[in-house]
């Protein structure tokens, strides 16, 4: 899902000289990339430190794994397109009490495994996130249909309360926290190019229109504030060229695509575009109305990504994403943009309860440098400060997930769930931070005797297990 920011987990090999070119190799085979060859069930996981009593639920994490055990390529693109499997850790009464960890049942799974039942399932690659919405749980793929699963990771297959995704959406649909409402796009390089559409509450679609773009392009993630949802049409889009090349996947950085954000309101009714300054937005962090002409939108920005040597036909080394701000005046048209913080951070994540409206504190993976996610920040809008949980040299963390805490009223009350691979041990554990306090170092660090490969994305599940 991502080349630099993504690629930062890999595991490095010595840069090689190609004529004047420097390129850098991954071993996806080896570190905290690497798949793991099987599915487990532990229960009673060692811990240390104190599990808050009131952390009951289960943490998922979904991401590539080769069906086969390893990945054929050493670059993002030979990563992205292997097969989804998850992973749960189960908490009740103080106590991890479970890990599993299961491929998704799709026919992708079955052509390896069971041939036979391949024509009976979907054909879907859900390896990207997870979304919890009217009572079903889903795992989401890049554009692909969504796949119904159990918190215990058993498949269930299409599910039955969101058929109207049926024909695929973004892996990072928002949830209105107050209405209930699943808001969603579609992109593909095939017309029509995109499509959004809102969903109810009970996951009935209401909303399905097709949006008007020049050309297909790569769209990840959207926004939304109370009233509007907002669309990113950027500079990575299709090369199909680069097949005949033997590249996996067509994607590319255009110096001659217009960026620009389209806000359309939630229900539907014309888009209005923004230009802005060329880049790729891979995360959106939030949005919100500043006032009725206003809406301020924070993403993790790049100047560019996914840049492409026409002579070497190689991908230039990605630049690190940045804490951005768009101020969109939608009464003069006006776009006031700039970065909020130093430093390379990504995967951000927020207490959702606060999606779609005005909010202090962010929490991301940080990145030291370009060939790392290692450490944990936060950040507070408010005071403009920046506080960091450190990972030691080596050791790569997943995305921290936001718990709330039951019956918490303030934004940050509750935990961080992270996700840390131990190079040494070739083991992972699970930090749990307080997020009030992440400086302060983990409240409770569950110990895991195998690997957890860095995948892309996580949800929280709450009720005990």
């Amino acid at each position: 899902m991502r080349s630099r920011s993504l690629a930062a987990t890999f595991r490095r090999r010595p840069k090689t000289v190609d004529g004047d070119n420097i390129v850098t190799a991954f071993d996806l085979n080896r570190g905290a990339l690497a798949p793991v060859p099987d599915e487990v069930d532990l229960v009673e996981l060692p811990s240390t430190g104190a599990i808050p009593r009131e952390l009951a639920g289960t943490l998922l994490r979904n991401g590539p794994n080769p069906l086969r055990g390893r990945f054929d390529g050493n670059d993002v693109l030979s990563w992205w397109p292997e097969a989804a499997m998850l992973h749960a850790i189960a908490f009740a009464d103080g106590r991890a009490t479970r890990y599993r960890n299961r491929w998704a049942r799709t026919r992708r799974w079955a052509d390896v495994h069971a041939p036979a039942q391949a024509p009976h399932l979907p054909d879907t690659n859900p390896n990207v996130n997870v979304l919890l919405h009217a009572g079903e749980l889903l795992a989401l793929a890049e554009g692909g249909a969504p796949f119904a699963i159990t918190p215990e990771l058993d498949s269930l297959g299409s599910p039955l309360r969101h058929a109207g995704f049926g024909g695929g959406m973004t892996a990072h649909p928002k949830v209105d926290p107050l209405t209930g409402e699943l808001i969603a796009f579609r992109a593909d390089w095939r017309a029509p190019w995109l499509r959004y559409g809102v969903a109810d509450a009970q996951g009935v679609q209401r909303v399905d229109i097709a949006v008007d773009v020049p050309a297909p392009s790569m769209m990840h993630d959207l926004a939304i504030t109370a009233t509007h949802s907002l669309l990113l049409d950027l500079n990575v889009g299709y090369d199909f060229s680069m097949l005949k090349q033997g590249h996996r996947m067509p994607l590319r950085w255009h110096d001659d695509r217009q960026a620009r954000i389209g806000v359309i309101p939630r229900h539907g009714g014309d888009v209005r575009w923004f230009g802005i300054t060329p880049c790729f937005i891979q995360h959106v962090v939030n949005a919100y109305d500043r006032d009725e002409a206003c809406i301020v939108l924070d993403v993790v920005r790049y100047p560019w990504y996914l840049r492409l040597d026409a002579n070497t036909g190689r991908f230039a080394e990605n630049p690190v994403g940045v804490l951005w701000r768009y101020v969109i005046d939608t009464a003069t048209g006006r776009v006031d943009e700039g970065p909020l913080a130093d430093g390379g951070i990504e995967m951000p994540r927020i207490n959702e309860r606060q999606t779609g409206r005005d909010y202090r504190y962010l929490y991301a993976v940080e990145q030291p440098t370009n060939a790392e996610m290692r450490g944990v920040v936060r950040f507070d809008h408010e005071r403009r400060v920046t506080t960091r949980y450190e990972v030691p040299t080596d050791d790569q963390n997943s995305e921290p997930v936001f718990v709330p805490r039951p019956g918490g009223i303030d934004e940050d009350d509750g935990w961080l769930l992270v996700m840390v691979y131990r190079a040494a041990k070739d083991t992972s554990d699970l930090v749990i931070l307080d997020a009030r306090a992440i400086q302060a170092g983990p409240v409770a660090t569950v110990h895991l005797p195998r690997r957890v490969p860095a995948g892309f994305h996580g949800a929280w599940v709450p009720g005990a297990r």
